[in-house]
């Protein structure tokens, strides 16, 4: 089989083909630019690779209500150009092939349901920390949408006793993703992430955010698996520390062994890596074509 997947991040595009097992044999990556520019090269890409059907996982929020007049549409995001963009007809008018169509959070836990660290498993939430964050929900066997879909990176957590950062969230200023994201940790502190010493003091307030984040996540949907990825969990620290402050968080009211004693296999770093997105897209589009 040749199935293309796209994974549409905040910072750039990566499209790529692969087959049913999960394998990449071809992928391709550009910034994400105004769409008309985007769509352009992204339609370019898979003219030459005739693939069977395309997986889509997307910055959003986006419109997932196949009834919707605007269903494959890119809705209330600040990126330039693409807010209301119809990302998924645009490409349907170029390829006559099943689509799958959701969040990229939502890909990328089902890439790790299917083929990575929760594969097995029927539940698992994965986090994506970067240019923003967001949380997709896998739970008894499929991708959790509801209303519209989870907005976990703007959820409002406590501040930190020493944090006076305002916050960097266009729209809900100190939300997670106004306080934890790449660009607030930029902001806050003046320079990169990946600039600041291992020891620096942002990683105890990182940690702090994120912690309740993981810690929401586990009282609200009991998932059997956490999964952190995202550029800013290249920091090798950070990972023990989030798993301290859901410990201390949780306090032992949740009996479980794997969040007792079994912590550290129980959140994790991605089974796929870097290529969670992409193989949760591939995994969509796989998906698709099965349902024709």
């Amino acid at each position: 089989m040749r199935i293309g997947a796209i994974e549409a991040g905040g910072t750039k595009f990566v499209c790529g083909i692969g087959n049913e097992y999960g394998e990449i044999e071809d992928r391709i990556s550009f910034p994400t630019e105004y769409p008309e520019q985007v769509l352009e090269q992204v339609i370019s890409y898979f003219r030459e690779k005739n693939p069977e059907a395309i997986g889509i996982g997307t910055f959003g929020p986006i419109d997932i209500n196949r009834k919707s007049a605007t269903f494959g549409n890119v809705t209330t995001t600040p990126k330039p150009g693409w807010s209301g963009f119809p990302f998924l007809n645009t490409l349907k008018r170029e390829f006559d092939v099943p689509f799958g169509w959701d969040t990229d959070v939502n890909a990328a836990a089902y890439g790790e349901a299917v083929w990575g660290a929760a594969k097995g498993l029927d539940s698992c939430v994965y986090f994506t920390i970067g240019t923003g964050i967001g949380v997709g929900v896998y739970a008894e066997g499929k991708l959790v949408h509801g209303l519209v879909h989870p907005e976990g990176g703007h959820i409002l957590p406590r501040r930190h006793p020493e944090d006076r950062f305002e916050g960097n969230c266009p729209f809900h200023g100190d939300c997670l993703e106004g306080m934890a994201s790449g660009p607030a940790i930029e902001k806050r502190w003046g320079m990169k992430g990946s600039e600041l010493g291992e020891n620096h003091s942002a990683w105890d307030i990182e940690a702090y955010y994120l912690g309740q984040a993981v810690t929401t996540a586990i009282l609200m949907l009991s998932p059997k698996r956490v999964i952190l990825g995202g550029g800013v969990m290249h920091q090798k620290q950070l990972l023990p520390m989030i798993r301290a402050e859901v410990s201390k968080n949780l306090n032992g009211y949740v009996s479980a062994e794997q969040l007792l004693t079994g912590i550290n296999e129980y959140i994790v770093l991605p089974g796929l890596g870097d290529n969670a997105g992409l193989c949760g897209s591939l995994a969509l589009g796989l998906a698709a074509l099965e349902l024709k």
